[in-house]
């Protein structure tokens, strides 16, 4: 039939082998049959397959889990919540980053696509509680030989799009000139490229601190607004005037921030 999937270009994704059509469904979904590693089959959603947001049967995810305590989804390990994100970011046109990664050409080196590894090989180069993957360099992939665990200073100084700021006869980038006047580093962002504050007024106008103990609830908790934006990468002004505005706060959270042109 003109409309089959033509199964002979494609390969094996992950843990998964395509080994027939399975046809459309709902919505016009392309859907195939795999055959996992460990030997069962099912049928997944082409798109999924592709973008890696399936890389199994389900045994892979369940191994990783078990081995690492990953089961319980409130208390995933910190590890496999950065693999998440640097697959998400890479592969998924609908993550938040992924127009500076995946849409630039920024690729997951085949190994990691197994999480279990990628713990492995974090946990044995220098990865601590609260500390970040970094790229080396900037334009390559995420990979053992061009991946680190920094701080997130140091990964904000080294972002491509961070830029040098000259005020009362000082150039420093913006990272620095956060640690200088005490505001953080989203905070200075969000006034300079989002708001487009005047340089004098984003880096003296004063922080109200009586904000960072707004709290809003998550997950059955009780959780501060800061805490909830630096988890998920947003501003945390964004996310008060969000959840103000009365936003559901699983919206507020993960929808992308509109930058101006």
């Amino acid at each position: 039939m003109a409309n089959e999937l033509d199964i002979g270009s494609l390969s094996k994704y992950g843990r998964l082998t395509v080994i027939a059509d399975a046809g459309k469904r709902g919505h016009n979904h392309r859907y195939v049959l795999c055959r996992c590693d460990c030997g069962k089959e099912k049928e997944v959603r082409l798109e999924h397959l592709k973008s890696r947001k399936i890389v199994s049967c389900g045994c892979h995810k369940q191994e990783v889990a078990t081995k690492h305590g990953l089961c319980r989804k409130d208390n995933k390990h910190p590890l496999y919540k950065i693999w998440e994100g640097i697959i998400a970011r890479c592969e998924n046109p609908n993550s938040v980053g992924y127009r500076d990664y995946g849409g630039r050409g920024i690729r997951v080196c085949e190994e990691w696509y197994d999480a279990e590894k990628f713990i492995s090989w974090a946990i044995l180069n220098g990865w601590q509680k609260g500390l970040t993957i970094n790229r080396i360099d900037n334009d390559g992939n995420y990979e053992p030989g061009n991946c680190e665990f920094t701080t997130m200073k140091v990964q904000a100084r080294n972002k491509r799009s961070n830029h040098l700021i000259t005020f009362d006869g000082k150039t420093k980038c913006l990272t620095d000139w956060a640690a200088e006047l005490g505001i953080s580093y989203l905070t200075l962002s969000k006034r300079i490229n989002t708001m487009g504050w005047p340089i004098k007024k984003a880096l003296t106008t004063p922080v109200d601190n009586k904000q960072n103990t707004a709290y809003v609830e998550w997950q059955g908790q009780e959780r501060l607004v800061v805490d909830l934006a630096r988890e998920f990468s947003i501003d945390s002004e964004i996310l008060r005037y969000r959840v103000k505005s009365g936003w559901p706060i699983g919206r507020a959270l993960t929808e992308p921030v509109k930058k101006r042109a």
